[in-house]
């Protein structure tokens, strides 16, 4: 199966310009392709990892992927899919996110690695040394108004108002392509779908610099936006994004997300953003239908996806903190263990270590008095770590305290109560 009957398999495919005329370029050449992410935050989310995964496809298939990060794009923002202006970030924020980013996708993708290694490149390097007269002689003069006002990222924005250096953008990214073409033989883009009218802009800027009688070959890609069965934003949970920075979403954290991926999602989601193999995805497809309760797809997207975006390593921690909380059985986390999975619970510093655990259930707010403290204590309702603990004068020791540093306080099956000294 070549590279683009995969990709609709998948249903990786959006649209695509001149489909039998890629599919030959991809059959008869080792094709150097780009897909662009801008520094608008210091992390990604997951609803870039559709692209990152795609450049990965393309490397196993023979190709040659390159990773852009917008250090000059992103000073100014991209229009597409947004109704209001973005806000300017300063140019050493915008170089410190640069930076982060390339880090996040050198995690997933590892530049520079293999036999047609992904390698990173950064529009800044072109952008920032243009002048306005470059740039208005070299890319501006080939495209007219009504051109770029029939592209949608600019016609949905005509009502509300769009500035000039928005409407500038898609002439920017022109440029990338044009560049990538010249210096790295680069003739694939690919991107959301919202950057269909960005690729296409880019597509038409090589087109029309290029000498009379000059053979061009130049496409573009787009992968579909998801979404969840549910109709809610894919990436978004009640305390917000997922983010691939393990400090803004621990591992931990993220492996839970897919492991609750809806029924309805998983087997897509496991298309969408893993190598599994077509056969072993229809019988995890099967083990939904005939054993729902075991959760096999589930936890194998989760393992995937927590092995691509960070590492074995985390994977494994974040199976161990699971598996704890699932059973209760706390003992073995480390403080690190701890720190990830306790993340969003109640957390209380204790003024002393040796604190009477009666006196730290008030005051932690654990059990609203003393005496209900003590029956919480005598009904067996307290756990110290995972042990139950029925001791009313028992005084929290040294042992109690994980590396010295936490005390993890179950009040019933789910209750769960941080303690820090």
């Amino acid at each position: 199966m070549d590279i683009l009957q995969d990709l609709e398999t998948r249903g990786l495919i959006n649209q695509v310009t001149d489909r039998e005329g890629l599919e030959k370029h991809l059959a008869e050449n080792e094709v150097t392709l780009y897909c662009g992410f801008d520094p608008t935050a210091d992390s990604l989310h997951i609803g870039h990892l559709v692209p990152i995964i795609m450049l990965k496809r393309f490397q196993k298939a023979g190709h040659k992927p390159i990773a852009l990060i917008g250090g000059g794009t992103g000073m100014i923002g991209d229009p597409s899919g947004r109704n209001t202006e973005r806000s300017l970030n300063e140019s050493e924020v915008v170089k410190g996110y640069s930076e982060k980013i390339k880090q996040q996708i050198a995690r997933i993708l590892e530049f520079d690695k293999g036999e047609n290694p992904v390698v990173a490149r950064n529009n800044h390097d072109w952008l920032a040394s243009m002048t306005v007269i470059d740039f208005l002689r070299e890319a501006g003069k080939h495209f007219s108004i009504n051109y770029m006002l029939a592209k949608e990222s600019v016609s949905a924005r005509i009502e509300q108002g769009i500035t000039y250096t928005e409407f500038s953008y898609m002439i920017l990214q022109s440029l990338d392509y044009m560049k990538l073409y010249e210096e790295e033989g680069c003739t694939l883009q690919i991107g959301g779908s919202d950057q269909w009218g960005n690729i296409t802009a880019g597509m038409e800027l090589i087109r029309r610099t290029r000498k009379e009688g000059e053979e061009i070959n130049v496409f573009g890609l787009t992968v579909p936006l998801i979404t969840k069965a549910d109709g809610t934003k894919f990436g978004k949970t009640a305390g917000g994004a997922i983010w691939l920075d393990p400090e803004k979403t621990s591992p931990y954290e993220f492996y839970q997300f897919w492991l609750n991926t809806d029924d309805r999602d998983v087997i897509k989601f496991l298309r969408y953003f893993t190598f599994i193999s077509e056969k072993e995805i229809a019988k995890l497809e099967d083990e939904i239908k005939t054993r729902p309760e075991k959760r096999v797809a589930h936890r194998r997207l989760a393992e995937e996806m927590t092995r691509i975006v960070h590492n074995e390593e985390a994977l494994k921690q974040a199976q161990k903190i699971s598996a704890s909380l699932f059973s209760g059985d706390i003992k073995e986390l480390s403080a690190s263990d701890i720190k990830q999975g306790f993340k969003d619970v109640p957390t209380f510093k204790a003024e002393t270590k040796d604190i009477g655990l009666v006196d730290l259930l008030v005051q932690a707010n654990i059990s609203p008095s003393k005496r209900q403290a003590r029956e919480d204590i005598t009904n067996g309702a307290i756990y110290i770590n995972g042990e139950r603990q029925q001791d009313t004068q028992y005084t929290l020791q040294a042992e109690d305290r994980i590396e010295e540093t936490f005390t993890v306080i179950r009040r019933g099956k789910k209750k769960y109560f941080l303690i820090t000294f």
